[in-house]
């Protein structure tokens, strides 16, 4: 339930908060990269394209690495990570480009896993050591791998918002036509009882909101505002979705676009909720994982879907205040875009 009370602690604390340790001494970022859906047993080309956009930043929205296991010792998953280590594009990103991470299904251990795998804590145990987090990381000692970083200078900064969809999240209610277009694995579900974040990371997500900065990245593995297909998405909750936008549009935040991955297309979505200016989400799967026969309505998609290996950028002109949205191909070529203006994110002038 909204707390207004809260609310007043938690802008009181905005005014005060110093820039995140990670925005000292570095320029804003205006190249940021991400993508989802990388099998390691394939070709992955799609590397050379990334670094030679020189993004500042690259997220890794999930299905980073397909290891997919049902034993207590994980072995399909280990075995993952070691190949990924051995693919060249891959291993010079990570060594030479700044990157955050968070999984989805198959780097969690189980296609469209939730709450109630049973070795998720050994997934975890093995994401957080392929991504090198420390040892004194939050994410080392509390439930799930949620994370959030602020960079950039006040005035320039872009805060990422990493949920983590598959820890929590209750089951799926199964659909009743399988196959079905519409309907192809699951159907709405609005038991109010059901949950995407879970308590304890629903309120870490509210008070990120508060934090300053002047965009907003939130990175959900699943698509959050995509219609008009069964299979994973925010909206197979409709109450979890909604109070999704309910909590951004109540913080006040501004400069909020939604990152997402999962599907094996890439697309642009555009929505408005209630009261609120119109909030973007762009799809960027996969990196070598695709679906080229794809073919869904798209009541708020933007322009078509794109079936084909792609990267997902966002690029920030500070100084012009606009924002492009765009999906390349594996040779770099944006394949679809949008430009937004600071003023349509209602982001204000530093």
């Amino acid at each position: 339930m909204f707390n207004r009370r809260r609310l007043t602690q938690l802008m009181a604390a905005a005014a005060l908060a110093p820039a995140s340790l990670s925005a000292q001494g570095r320029p804003p970022l205006t190249r940021i990269a991400f993508g989802s859906c990388a099998d390691q047993a394939k070709p992955q080309p799609i590397w050379d394209a990334i670094l030679e956009y020189h993004p500042d930043l690259f997220i890794f929205a999930g299905d980073n690495v397909y290891g997919d296991f049902n034993t207590a010792d994980a072995t399909n998953l280990r075995r993952a990570y070691e190949r990924a280590e051995t693919i060249p594009g891959y291993v010079a990103l990570r060594q030479g480009v700044d990157h955050l991470a968070v999984w989805d299904d198959h780097d969690y251990g189980i296609n469209d896993g939730g709450g109630d795998f049973p070795h998720k804590a050994i997934a975890k145990e093995l994401f957080l050591d392929f991504w090198k987090v420390p040892a004194d990381d939050v994410r080392r000692t509390r439930d799930g791998i949620y994370d959030a970083q602020i960079i950039g200078p006040p005035g320039m900064r872009v805060q990422v918002i990493l949920m983590d969809l598959r820890w929590f999240r209750s089951p799926l209610k199964p659909s009743d036509q399988r196959g079905a277009p519409g309907k192809e694995r699951y159907v709405p579900d609005p038991d109010p009882a059901k949950t995407m974040l879970g308590p304890a990371q629903w309120d870490w997500f509210a008070d990120q909101l508060f934090k300053p900065a002047e965009v907003r990245l939130i990175v959900s593995s699943t698509q959050v505002l995509a219609e008009g297909h069964g299979w994973e998405r925010w909206g197979n909750f409709p109450l979890e979705r909604q109070r999704l936008l309910d909590t951004i549009r109540r913080s006040g935040a501004k400069g909020v676009v939604l990152l997402s991955g999962d599907r094996h297309v890439g697309a642009l979505y555009r929505e408005t909720p209630t009261d609120h200016y119109p909030i973007y989400e762009v799809t960027s799967s996969g990196l070598n994982m695709v679906y080229w026969a794809a073919n869904e309505p798209g009541p708020n998609r933007v322009g078509a879907l794109y079936p084909a290996a792609n990267f997902g950028v966002v690029d920030i002109d500070w100084w012009e205040r606009k924002i492009v949205l765009a999906l390349r191909d594996e040779g770099g070529t944006p394949r679809r875009s949008v430009t937004l203006g600071f003023d349509d994110l209602q982001i204000g002038r530093g």
